[in-house]
């Protein structure tokens, strides 16, 4: 792999700055070439197929390459009568998969390249695949967990989270919306709480993920080792066997035990507020309130794009009472409705290139997005829809 890149310059003090920065170009060149191999790694370790996703410069964001090395061995392993659990997680210590990889589907709807279609329509049959998985599916959610990382692991049987994780579904602040199975995962939140994370986008740390209903166990980061151990050492486990290791480990783990959950003060506000059934409504709720609580969130909500803010509100009310499998065929339709709109273009240069922070969204008002275009955001894509 070599060093890491800013290694690199600290070991090079005397070359000229052009020299310099060609080394960095062929050595991120030569690290590219040789990741894409190893961008995720597939192991069968005692009982358990191992899946760890390998891009930790990148976050472990989730690129096409990776679903098309991940999906058919998943599939494989659901059939294989030695497999008996399947393991999921991320390298590099700081995520476990900070979500989809953005730029190469911006850089691919912008000039109409099949990637804008083909990455979500894969994603979304591989979040299926997660959410109606034969076998134990345990996911560990140590570090950044976001978006597309949230659909690889919410849908599963067991997330386990740790001090360290960090989740969000941050979409509206880009134009797009909390896809990836989240009008499933979302409205079955208790109360609103699903609700208010999708359209603010707002984080959860460490044993609230567990406290939310988004984490199922609570391990220190340092013990996920020999949890692994463990849990690739059982002997032809069922799921009763896999989840008696997981409440083990999670009965013993004291940190922040005693912490109120982060929103415990403000549920009856969220399960009010955010409880109307138009985005008008939720802000009309807001202002009326005027505690400092629901101040924040629509000063929040006044930066996220309305169109994003408009289809969440509805794929999360619609969801609600929808099949997982119906939910990923609707969010399939809202996805290309992005890939075709302009906001999503405009919200990733905005954060992630230009990073000025002030995306210019249009329409610019929550008035200015009709009724009749949320409805064509929402409409059956006839042959091109997505098929689970």
């Amino acid at each position: 792999m070599g060093p890491p890149m800013g290694l690199v310059v600290r070991q090079l003090p005397r070359l000229k700055p052009f020299n310099r920065l060609q080394i960095i170009l062929q050595h991120l060149n030569m690290s590219k070439h040789t990741d894409s191999a190893a961008e995720v790694l597939l192991e069968k370790r005692g009982c358990a197929g191992v899946i760890t996703m390998n891009r930790p410069k990148a976050l472990n964001a989730l690129n096409l390459s990776m679903i098309r090395q991940i999906y058919p061995q998943l599939k494989t392993w659901e059939r294989d009568p030695e497999t008996f659990l399947i393991i999921i997680k991320g390298t590099g210590g700081k995520a476990f998969c900070a979500g989809g990889d953005i730029r190469a589907i911006t850089d691919a709807g912008k000039v109409g390249d099949r990637l804008a279609q083909d990455f979500f329509r894969e994603e979304y049959i591989l979040n299926n695949a997660v959410g109606t998985c034969q076998k134990p599916y345990v996911a560990l959610i140590d570090g950044i967990t976001m978006g597309g990382g949230v659909g690889l692991s919410v849908h599963g049987h067991f997330r386990v989270a740790t001090e360290k994780t960090l989740f969000a579904m941050p979409e509206t602040a880009i134009g797009l919306f909390p896809d990836v199975g989240g009008g499933y995962f979302l409205p079955r939140l208790s109360g609103k709480i699903g609700y208010y994370l999708a359209l603010t986008g707002f984080r959860l740390k460490g044993r609230d993920l567990q406290k939310a209903g988004i984490a199922t166990h609570f391990v220190e980061s340092e013990k996920l080792p020999a949890l692994e151990e463990d849990l690739m050492a059982l002997k032809s486990p069922s799921k009763e066997n896999v989840a008696d290791v997981l409440n083990s480990y999670h009965m013993k783990c004291k940190i922040d035990q005693e912490k109120q959950f982060v929103l415990d003060e403000h549920m009856d506000k969220i399960n009010s507020l955010f409880s109307a059934n138009s985005m008008e409504k939720i802000i009309q709720n807001l202002k009326q309130d005027g505690s400092p609580f629901a101040l924040k969130q629509l000063e929040t909500i006044n930066k996220m794009s309305p169109t994003s803010l408009k289809m969440t509100l509805r794929q999360l009310r619609e969801g609600a009472s929808m099949t997982l499998q119906d939910v990923l065929t609707m969010e399939y339709r809202l996805s290309q409705a992005c890939m075709s709109g302009h906001d999503f273009y405009e919200g990733v240069r905005a954060v992630l290139i230009d990073k000025d922070q002030v995306p210019k969204w249009k329409p610019a008002t929550l008035e200015e997005v009709t009724d009749e275009f949320v409805d064509s955001c929402f409409k059956s894509l006839g042959n091109s829809d997505l098929k689970l």
